[in-house]
């Protein structure tokens, strides 16, 4: 689905205040698009700035003009962008957006645009560059932002912005809409708690990243299902070499966090999430102690990633965690 189908069937509020802003010449000179984990952000803002750009709008982005194909390759001088899930923004990073934009627009439209995508990994001397900039925009100089935590931006940063947000889809309609594009349910049921479109979710189905995560989880799953001493061999010698990368142990912890989450869900006569895995969750809730608790394990291991912590370590401690006093 590309991002026009993706606005026009899902983020309608989006799509026909972009639209308006352009029939009637009121655009702002900065959007903050806001939206939870998984929403096309970065994609939605590069189409929007493609529809400042476009040879043929109408009013949108036709997304198959050279301007549209050009800007999709990266290969248009005037637009620049800064993406945070890569790396954090620096002030350089902004620094080199101002230096840039303080010239002459190279190309005839005479409109240039920055995108930053996930502007919450700004660091502060970065995010006092941009404020600047923000108070004191040039002529034809736009901006969108992007973000997964609106209460992590700064506010003075939100009010020099109008501020898009967008509406979460139903999780039934992404499960639904990912198994009729031939994604098997287990996945789908998993997936949609990380992603909110279905073509995120068919890229991630066939990235190394989640499979290994997957395999993981099912790996430890089955072992968990067989005694302590099991789980424990399994973590060191299945899923550890596994779980090589930051960006799969954060994928992995997720996985454990939803299923822990539904644990403590049926143990209250609630419903689950992951409802493929409702007989292995029913013989883990008879298993297992302390369910609470080893959510809170996990939880709190999420946060540690970021801190370059020793993976195989954290994992160990984890799994013996979750373990330990087992019925």
């Amino acid at each position: 689905m590309q991002i026009k189908d993706y606005l026009n069937k899902y983020q309608p509020v989006i799509q026909i205040t972009f639209e308006n802003a352009l029939e009637t010449g009121r655009l702002s000179h900065a959007y903050m698009l806001s939206g939870s984990s998984g929403m096309p952000l970065k994609e939605t803002a590069m189409y929007l700035a493609k529809s400042l750009l476009c040879d043929n709008p109408s009013p949108l982005a036709c997304n198959n003009c050279i301007t549209c194909l050009r800007v999709d390759e990266g290969n248009y001088p005037d637009v620049m962008l800064l993406d945070g899930s890569a790396n954090k923004i620096k002030k350089n990073d902004v620094e080199k957006v101002i230096n840039n934009f303080d010239k002459t627009a190279l190309e005839s439209k005479g409109i240039m645009i920055y995108i930053l995508h996930l502007v919450e990994t700004m660091t502060p001397v970065a995010v006092n560059s941009l404020l600047k900039f923000l108070e004191e925009p040039g002529k034809n100089v736009y901006a969108f932002l992007t973000t997964e935590n609106e209460s992590k931006v700064l506010p003075t940063i939100i009010s020099r912005t109008q501020v898009l947000r967008f509406r979460s889809m139903p999780r039934e309609d992404i499960i639904n809409d990912a198994v009729n594009n031939s994604v098997p349910l287990e996945d789908a049921e998993i997936l949609c708690s990380f992603y909110n479109d279905v073509e995120s979710i068919k890229e991630a189905l066939e990235s190394e990243t989640y499979k290994n995560a997957k395999m993981a989880f099912d790996e430890q799953l089955d072992a968990l299902l067989i005694n302590q001493d099991e789980a424990v061999y399994v973590c060191q010698r299945r899923v550890i070499p596994l779980v090589k990368t930051n960006e799969v142990a954060r994928l992995y912890l997720k996985m454990l966090s939803i299923l822990f989450q539904d644990l403590l869900s049926l143990s209250v006569g609630g419903g689950i999430t992951l409802s493929c895995y409702d007989k292995i969750l029913e013989k883990l809730l008879s298993s297992l102690k302390h369910i609470d608790k080893s959510l809170l394990v996990v939880m709190t291991s999420l946060s540690r990633l970021d801190l370059n912590v020793n993976i195989p370590l954290l994992l160990d401690h984890i799994i013996y965690e979750i373990t330990k006093e087992a019925k």
